[in-house]
């Protein structure tokens, strides 16, 4: 993947993290909207005080702001090969405790970020020939669970999304989603404290599944929901 230049949303969460810093692993010049300055700051500390990375701070759900961040990843470094849609955010609640703000959340942080990331950067793509997309799903939405129902819907419909998506686009680019089971994060540690640890999955093996559907030997796969 030497050479390609990648987008990642998401990528200064725990998930994100462990995605641009597999792709920089790989060559891939790593371009990032982000919203929390802090997230960013500790992305670098991570990643140390050699890595290159293109970061720009926008709202990824909304249209003009990505079209801009696309045509400034475009202007600096002549393409976009990859996007990955990892951005996503998580809330408990059945149908009736949970109301239409929270839905218009989960949707908004779920499913309106993967849509207006891929329509930004199919025009790119297309005119390259080239292209890959990789979207992020959930495990606990195949099949679909009770309790975090505005989550679920929003995790179901990006597997819709991908599905769709990958018979609309043109030839050479690919569209395929990823779906975690429960990961080893910082949150989810806080959030079970108890919970047996035992079968979670960690970041950086959802990482590499991301980074094979990213590279040049993933060309024959898409429309495909890989659990990890």
């Amino acid at each position: 993947m030497t050479a390609r230049v990648a987008i990642m949303t998401g990528g200064t969460g725990a998930l994100g993290q462990s995605v641009t810093s597999r792709l920089l692993s790989a060559g891939v010049t790593v371009c990032i909207p982000y919203a929390v300055p802090a997230e960013l700051d500790a992305l670098r500390a991570r990643l140390g005080a050699g890595a290159s990375l293109h970061a720009e701070r926008i709202d990824v759900t909304e249209e003009a702001a990505v079209a801009g961040f696309v045509r400034s990843v475009v202007g600096a470094h002549g393409r976009v090969d990859i996007l990955v849609n990892g951005v996503g955010g998580f809330a408990g609640g059945d149908l009736a405790s949970t109301s239409l703000a929270e839905w218009d959340r989960m949707l908004n942080l779920n499913l309106r970020s993967a849509v207006i990331g891929c329509r930004a950067v199919l025009p790119a793509m297309t005119a390259a020939g080239f292209g890959r997309i990789v979207n992020i799903s959930s495990r606990a939405v195949v099949p679909p669970l009770g309790g975090f129902i505005g989550y679920t819907v929003a995790k179901a419909a990006i597997i819709t999304l991908t599905q769709a998506l990958a018979r609309e686009v043109a030839r050479g680019i690919t569209v395929n989603a990823v779906l975690p089971s429960t990961m080893d994060t910082p949150a989810n540690r806080q959030a079970m404290p108890d919970a047996d640890r035992s079968s979670w999955v960690s970041t950086d093996a959802v990482a590499e599944v991301i980074a094979y559907l990213a590279s040049d030997a993933a060309g024959m796969v898409s429309g495909a929901t890989i659990p990890v």
